[in-house]
């Protein structure tokens, strides 16, 4: 488990970032396996989240998970609609004994707070969904409910810049947008580039006046501590675990 030191300053939120240890999953899944949409066994799944909602101290229904799709789509959780299916990759709320989490295996977990209406949030920006505006879309959501916001947030394990190895097509479609994204890439041959897919989602909070830390680990090198999608297949496995971030207001 790893916490933010800008986060754990509150006292009006608890939060964490949980590692693969512990928990009831056997296998590849072996640990604290969070992914519902895993092919993991699914009684082990809910005892997992069923710790999680422990440790987190709010009931297992209150601990509120997204159906991840690599979007941009945002949610303003509340008590009516945190029961339903969720189809988005951010949700932020200001309701007490909810947990908002996101499950990662290489994406960037992103826990948000704003103190001056005690809003709180979770990201799940993958490539595609920080390219397409996931964080600006959810800290302007926020901003839209408090005027005068101050925002604080802290960008969970992540996989690292010099194994998150890309082709030219993805390296182009980055600099096409701006040339300002060429400085996230560097070069490993004349195929391959190396995207810094950590620096890229910390530039975009660092441009919208978020004050922000790091649990700088990398999913893909730790493979005691993390889940990693890209290592799972690097190494032919059938399927791969998620960890999970979590964060609520007490």
């Amino acid at each position: 488990m790893f916490a933010s030191k800008k986060l754990q300053k509150f006292n009006k939120i608890k939060h964490c970032f949980f590692s693969r240890k512990g928990g009831y999953s056997k296998g590849l899944y072996k640990g604290l396996n969070c992914g519902k949409g895993s092919k993991d066994n699914k009684k082990n799944i809910l005892k997992n989240l069923n710790y999680v909602a422990k440790k987190m101290l709010v009931k297992k229904d209150n601990l509120i998970l997204m159906h991840q799709t690599h979007s941009n789509n945002v949610l303003e959780i509340n008590m009516d609609n945190c029961k339903k299916k969720v189809r988005c990759d951010a949700m932020i709320t200001q309701a007490r004994g909810l947990a908002l989490g996101v499950v990662t295996a290489d994406c960037v977990p992103i826990l948000l707070f704003e103190k001056t209406s005690n809003i709180i949030g979770c990201i799940h920006a993958g490539w595609k969904g920080a390219f397409s505006g996931i964080i600006k879309k959810t800290v302007l959501k926020i901003k839209k409910l408090s005027s005068k916001s101050k925002i604080y947030a802290s960008i969970g394990p992540c996989i690292g810049k010099m194994n998150y190895e890309v082709d030219l097509s993805f390296f182009k479609k980055f600099s096409k947008k701006t040339k300002k994204n060429k400085r996230y890439f560097s070069r490993k041959n004349n195929l391959k580039k190396f995207f810094n897919l950590r620096k890229y989602v910390a530039d975009q909070l660092l441009d919208l006046n978020v004050t922000f830390d790091h649990i700088n680990r990398d999913t893909f090198k730790e493979k005691n501590n993390f889940f990693s999608y890209r290592r799972s297949t690097i190494l032919k496995h059938r399927d791969y675990g998620r960890c999970i971030s979590v964060i609520r207001l007490i």
